[in-house]
């Protein structure tokens, strides 16, 4: 396992050689596993990371620049994750490996409130949930997003969740407190409410209902949560009765927008999709083969048509498409001031 080739821009988002230096070294690694059915055969690797902040890199097509990503590896177990590849940088498997392999960064509160109060440091808008889910299952037991949510909460930093998880909801209070002193954004994913479908492709998700209660307990708490309709699956969830039935859902939880995504497939997560999809449904092989021919995205065609009809059904269900904001800028520093003898974090 290649502890030391893990490093900042590989762990968040793919992008190819690694040429950064190591995050944390093998030295700093406690292997375990929990006897509770909870988490039967699944492995936590828990690291001491060197750094917790990551800039995203400028060819990305993330709509932010910062990212905190607590765990790495992701019990959803969803088919078609794009971060399967990022387990590859370890020597560990993208496949069930991914699902039951997971890194936890157990420092990662206490590194972002240094980061955070870094006079080099200046408020920029930080997105959770962009790589791996924060609140999947090993959040129950580690409990890292309530020490992340204090600190960003106290120095004001605005942030975004995103998420799939009906954890976060342990953590109401807190993004209540966060929302009084910054921007907060919270996004639940909700690519569709086919039940036999979320079996399939996301077996260790909370049901697609279930996170539409998410959506709805955040609204009555006066925290505006607007949901990602990710993926939308070609042939498989892009139907247009499904397209209707999924926008009313969101539309009735009270999500204050819908935003669809189209499913991409990149290198780890396209060999582990078409595998599971030529077991499930070796009919449309030839057909992915086909939309897919020219790399890991849909045709802009394809995805033009998708996102006008969810977009035409969300001004029939009264509610609008996302609309991005970009970081901010605080004014002025909020919370404590770092110790004389603070320095800078680095990649060592």
């Amino acid at each position: 396992m290649r502890w030391e080739n893990l490093t900042e821009n590989p762990a968040e988002i793919p992008t190819g050689r690694v040429t950064d230096a190591a995050l944390f070294g093998a030295d700093t690694v406690t292997t375990r596993t929990f006897d509770t059915p909870e988490f039967a055969g699944v492995t936590f690797h828990e690291i001491r990371a060197r750094s917790i902040v990551n800039r995203v890199p400028g060819a990305s097509r993330m709509p932010f620049e910062w990212t905190v990503n607590p765990y790495r590896g992701c019990t959803h177990a969803c088919v078609y994750c794009f971060a399967r590849k990022t387990h590859s940088y370890l020597d560990l498997d993208t496949g069930l490996g991914f699902d039951s392999q997971i890194v936890v960064k157990v420092n990662a509160p206490e590194l972002l409130r240094r980061h955070l109060a870094s006079r080099r440091w200046h408020g920029e808008h930080i997105a959770m949930g962009t790589n791996v889910d924060c609140y999947q299952r090993a959040e129950g037991r580690y409990r890292l997003m309530p020490g992340i949510i204090e600190a960003l909460r106290d120095y004001a930093n605005p942030f975004s969740i995103l998420t799939k998880g009906t954890l976060i909801l342990r953590d109401l209070d807190l993004l209540r407190q966060a929302a009084e002193v910054t921007d907060v954004g919270v996004s639940v994913s909700v690519g569709f409410v086919d039940r036999e479908l979320w079996r399939t492709v996301e077996p260790g998700t909370p049901a697609p209902e279930r996170r539409l209660d998410v959506v709805r307990a955040l609204g009555e708490a006066g925290i505006g949560c607007g949901v990602l309709m990710a993926p939308v699956i070609p042939f498989l969830g892009d139907h247009p009765g499904q397209l209707r039935e999924t926008v009313r859902a969101v539309a009735a939880a009270g999500a204050t927008s819908v935003t669809p995504l189209v499913l991409h497939l990149r290198p780890g997560a396209r060999e582990w999709f078409m595998a599971w999809l030529g077991h499930h449904h070796p009919h449309l092989v030839r057909r992915y083969e086909r939309l897919y021919a020219e790399g890991a995205y849909a045709p802009k065609w394809y995805q033009r048509r998708i996102t006008r009809q969810v977009h035409e059904l969300a001004e029939e269900f009264g509610i609008g498409p996302s609309r991005a904001e970009g970081p901010r800028r605080l004014r002025a520093r909020q919370g404590p001031e770092p110790a004389p003898a603070a320095t800078q974090l680095t990649l060592l």
